[in-house]
């Protein structure tokens, strides 16, 4: 059986080995007596050929008196030869001549070999005497039990002499020692026993313990494991090679620590939890604590103050989650080493005995107090303790917890960078949403707005009621996309800019295609007076009711239709079809939908992040918001809660608005219309009708106010406008007067001269009225003017509104 199959070039037999060597025998006189077939196999001369003989026929060169001396000699003598082949070529040969007592004619053997094997097989014999007494590699042999046999220089350096270990397990050489490869067996013990059994090698496990040699440091070896077989082919034991790797295992966990610290440190944005994802990496490998101090105003998203840093006082963070995060405060005084290193930004090495407790009351024997600098300002102190590591931090982890402290400082800064954008952009965003609901009479209100969760940012999500002409209202929902202080501050211009076109009178298809004009307009960086110098994409939904008629009027931008539940709880989404968002440029038309609406109808108008969420699709949280809202008979507060306690767990990934309305229809009582010939005439008759129904309403105060504001604009209209003119009476929170004809030009307000007979009339209109306008419809116009009346008449003849609502702190 081959015993080294995969060694077929390597020979450990000595070329002048008697089994294989070229062997001859002379006489005294130097003759050839005894010729082997290995001589014939080194110079092709066969035994007939050379036997009798003299040997000096077979050197190349003059051999002189030289080989008659070799064989006289008393001991063995040793000399390289040139030897003559057969085929006539010169052969060295190292060659050794061994005296034989004279017992007949034999008197002495002659062993040759190639002089280049020779010098090959020595170099390869001294190779193994280097890796016995010289290399740093530990070779050691164990047998059969795997207990030690052997074990060359280096492991008897390690184990402080080999020969105490001779005899005994493998288990006793590093009693603390452990196996690190995650693919080999878990035991050294196990691992010897495979190989021995299967003869299958163990290449580079990695193992960790501490020598005899040096039991204050933990060192890694990688070891390699072969099965020795006999001349039979039966086991002998075992052959470990183990090379000490500490040095470059840890360059690799440094490393290693590294790329982990790019990965998760700094990724959150949240002060507290980049503090403990620098925990989180350092511990263990580097480290056995880490403690992160900050000063209240870093976590708080401000600057950090300024002066002297050790007198100040932090805060030490605690905590993984934001359910767990809590501090206390913690100061040094001034010779600390802490002061120290916060004072001059530079990292502080101290050791302490084994077991003595620091100032925290914890043991440690080794602690490294590392400032957290970013852009050129200290942020706070990061605290590595070793504990259970009896090593002490040296230069070279140091450096590595500098590494980590500086990244974790940029993404401590970066945090409060954003932690204090946030806030700005979370106070700009609850100053730009509506603060208390207007009063009125055409709908009861009630609203939610859910931020979204911090490490989103704020979005632009709003919404808003607006009172219009002829106790109508207005209702808008949005959604600026994007989050930030840009998204906040748009979502501001547009709430601003929609109740501006609001107080127009325009239809919500109108208002639409004006608001995407200056959205546009905004998008445009060359276009100052925009709303933006970047690019916007807004959802927007704006819809008008009308408590007198009872109809909606409402046109979408890109965004999900309202939600509408009637009296008997039935839930539907109207039929509508959204435009494109505002702000693309499509040039595409928004059209008007218009409901009929019974008295006491629940209508829902939300954004996006009310209807979906991490997990949830938005047919899911439709039908979520459709069930909430078979409950109508509720008070709309109640349903509002009931519509945010169905939104799935967890963090808010958008903003959620909800506005909910019920809405109103005005008492027959309250609204009179009169339809007039276009006859100046008449305009008496419009004064009559004007304090009659003042009278019946009891605002008779009112009536010689009521009777000059109808008087004027009755009479423009029938001056200016062809066809009959319709005179409208509106008891609500004041008094309303409207005059509508078939004209579509608009009356202007003008200063008249002195000499001039007429255009008085719409001055003292906006002299007498509290508000008036101008509204268009598909058949002309109406002027209005709205006139106060007492609060106590107002309560009586209306149902105060019942806006509310809150946004969350």
């Amino acid at each position: 059986m081959d015993r080294f199959p995969k060694a077929t070039n390597v020979e450990f037999r000595s070329p002048v080995d008697l089994s294989k060597a070229a062997t001859a025998v002379l006489d005294g006189d130097g003759r050839i007596t005894g010729w082997g077939s290995s001589a014939q196999c080194l110079l092709g001369y066969p035994a007939e050929d050379v036997l009798g003989r003299p040997a000096a026929e077979l050197l190349a060169t003059a051999p002189g008196q030289l080989p008659f001396a070799l064989c006289k000699a008393n001991m063995p003598r040793s000399a390289v030869l040139d030897l003559r082949h057969r085929d006539g070529r010169t052969l060295p040969a190292a060659v050794t001549f061994c005296p034989l007592s004279r017992q007949g004619n034999a008197a002495a053997v002659v062993v040759a070999a190639e002089l280049e094997a020779l010098r090959s097989w020595e170099a390869q014999l001294a190779m193994l005497q280097g890796l016995m007494s010289e290399s740093p590699l530990g070779l050691t042999i164990f047998d059969t039990d795997m207990c030690v046999v052997w074990g060359n220089a280096s492991t008897d350096q390690e184990l402080m002499g080999v020969a105490q270990y001779t005899g005994r397990p493998a288990s006793d050489l590093f009693p603390e020692g452990e196996i690190i490869s995650w693919h080999h067996p878990p035991t050294e013990d196990q691992l010897m026993r495979h190989v021995l059994t299967t003869g299958e090698p163990v290449i580079g496990m990695h193992y960790r313990g501490r020598a005899p040699m040096d039991p204050e440091r933990e060192h890694v070896w990688s070891c390699s494991y072969y099965r020795m077989l006999d001349a039979r082919g039966e086991p002998l034991g075992l052959f470990e090679e183990s090379v000490d790797i500490t040095d470059r295992y840890r360059a690799q966990e440094r490393l290693s620590l590294l790329v982990r610290a790019g990965e998760h440190i700094g990724a959150s944005l949240d002060v507290r939890r980049t503090a403990a994802e620098l925990a989180d990496v350092a511990v263990p490998q580097l480290a056995d604590e880490v403690l992160v101090d900050l000063p209240e105003a870093v976590i708080e998203g401000r600057h950090p103050p300024t002066g002297s840093a050790p007198e100040r006082s932090l805060l030490r963070m605690y905590g993984r989650s934001p359910e767990e995060f809590r501090t206390s405060p913690v100061s040094y005084p001034p010779s600390s080493p802490q002061a120290m290193s916060l004072a001059t930004g530079r990292s502080i090495v101290e050791g302490s005995p084994r077991g003595a407790p620091d100032e925290a009351g914890s043991a440690s024997h080794s602690s490294l107090f590392v400032p957290l600098r970013a852009r050129e300002a200290v942020l706070g102190l990061a605290t590595f303790r070793r504990s259970r590591n009896p090593d002490p931090f040296g230069p070279e982890e140091q450096t590595l917890a500098e590494e980590l402290a500086e990244r974790a400082a940029v993404g401590i800064d970066n945090a409060r960078r954003y932690t204090r954008q946030h806030a700005t952009a979370l106070v700009l965003q609850r100053s730009l949403l509506p603060q208390h609901m207007p009063q009125q009479s055409a709908v009861d209100v009630a609203y939610r707005y859910l931020p979204a969760d911090s490490r989103v940012g704020v979005g632009g999500d709003w919404f808003d009621v607006i009172p219009l002409s002829g106790a109508r209202v207005g209702l808008i929902v949005g959604d600026v996309v994007g989050h930030g202080v840009h998204a906040a501050a748009t979502m501001g211009q547009l709430r601003a800019t929609v109740r501006t076109l609001a107080q127009l009178d325009l239809d919500p298809a109108e208002l639409l295609i004006r608001l995407d004009d200056l959205v546009g307009q905004g998008a445009e960086p060359e276009v100052d007076g925009g709303l933006s110098g970047e690019a916007l994409w807004v959802t927007c939904l704006y819809a008008i009711y009308d408590p007198v008629s009872g109809r909606c009027v409402w046109a979408s931008a890109g965004h999900p239709p309202p939600m509408v539940a009637d009296a008997g709880g039935s839930v539907a989404l109207p039929a509508l079809t959204p435009g494109p968002p505002l702000g693309l440029g499509s040039g595409m038309p928004y059209e008007n939908v218009e409901l009929d609406l019974p008295t006491g109808s629940v209508v829902a108008l939300f954004t996006d992040g009310v209807v979906e969420g991490r997990g949830q699709d938005i047919d899911t949280g439709i039908n979520r918001l459709a069930q909430v809202l078979t409950w109508q008979r509720f008070p709309l507060e109640e349903l509002c809660d009931r519509a945010l306690s169905v939104l799935p767990p967890g963090p808010q990934v958008d903003d959620a608005a909800l506005l909910l309305v019920r809405t109103r229809r005005l008492d027959a009582g309250q609204v009179t219309d009169s339809e007039l010939p276009a006859d100046p005439a008449m305009v008496s008759r419009a004064r009559t009708l004007t304090e009659r129904q003042l009278d019946a309403w009891g605002l008779s105060d009112l009536a010689f106010t009521a009777e000059l504001v109808v008087s004027e604009l009755v009479t423009n209209a029938i001056r200016y406008a062809a066809g009959p003119v319709v005179l409208r009476l509106i008891r609500d929170r004041c008094l309303l007067c409207e005059v509508s004809d078939s004209a579509h030009t608009a009356p202007h307000l003008r200063r008249a001269r002195q000499d001039e007979e007429g255009g008085r009339g719409l001055f003292l209109v906006a002299q007498l009225a509290r508000r008036w306008g101008t509204r268009y419809t598909a058949s002309g116009k109406t002027i209005w003017a709205e006139l106060a009346i007492p609060e106590e008449a107002a309560v009586a003849g209306a149902g105060a509104a019942r806006p509310s609502g809150y946004i969350p702190g």
